[in-house]
C-alpha cells in the first residue's frame, strides 16, 4: 500500500500483567506521553483502544478489546505502532528517529556515502548507523560537524566512516 501513512513503532508487548488482560510494554519512545494522547494504536495487525496506562519502567496498558490473560499473552512480542501523521508536530531543529531512517548520507561535496538504517541512543546522544555501498555498516555520532541534517540528507564527515 504505497499511499498508506508509514507506521512508527512506539513499543513492543513484553507480556501479560495480571489476569484482567493488561499488558506490559517495552517502550521504545522517550516516554509514555505520546501514548497518553492516543485513543487507539495498532498492535500487530489489529487496532486496539487504550483504556488506561500505568507509568513505570515497563508501562502497563489496558486495551478495551483484551479482556483476559490469555488474550493479553497472545499479544506478546507484537509491536505497538501509530501512523506517522499521529505524532505531535516538531519545532525547528527537532526530528523523529523514524524520519532519519532511509535518508541518504553524503560528503559535503555530494559524494554518496550510504544510507541511514538505524538510530540508536545509549544515553550520550543519538548515533546513526550508516550502511555504506557494499553493505558495510558504521555508526557515527549525530553531532554538528560529524553528521548534520541538511535538506533531506545527512552530510557526514567521511573521516568517521573509515
Amino acid at each position: 500500500m504505497p499511499n498508506e501513512d508509514p507506521q512508527v513503532t512506539l513499543a513492543a508487548v513484553a507480556g501479560a500483567h495480571g489476569i484482567g488482560g493488561d499488558v506490559r510494554l517495552k517502550l521504545f519512545a522517550e516516554g509514555i506521553e505520546t501514548l497518553k494522547r492516543l485513543d487507539t494504536v495498532r498492535v500487530g495487525d489489529r487496532m486496539l483502544s487504550i483504556v488506561s496506562i500505568k507509568p513505570g519502567p515497563n508501562p502497563i496498558v489496558r486495551f478495551a478489546e483484551i479482556t483476559d490473560r490469555n488474550a493479553a499473552e497472545a499479544l506478546r512480542s507484537q509491536l505497538l505502532t501509530i501512523a506517522r501523521s499521529a505524532l505531535p508536530p516538531l519545532d525547528d531543529g527537532e526530528y523523529y528517529h523514524a524520519d532519519l531512517i532511509g535518508l541518504p548520507c553524503e560528503s559535503e561535496s555530494g559524494e554518496a556515502l550510504g544510507t541511514i538504517v538505524a538510530v540508536e541512543n545509549f544515553g550520550a546522544g543519538d548515533i546513526l548507523e550508516i550502511e555504506q555501498p557494499g553493505g558495510r555498516r558504521t555508526m557515527v555520532p549525530f553531532r554538528d560537524g560529524v553528521a548534520d541534517l541538511e535538506e533531506g540528507r545527512i552530510v557526514v564527515d567521511p573521516v568517521f566512516l573509515a
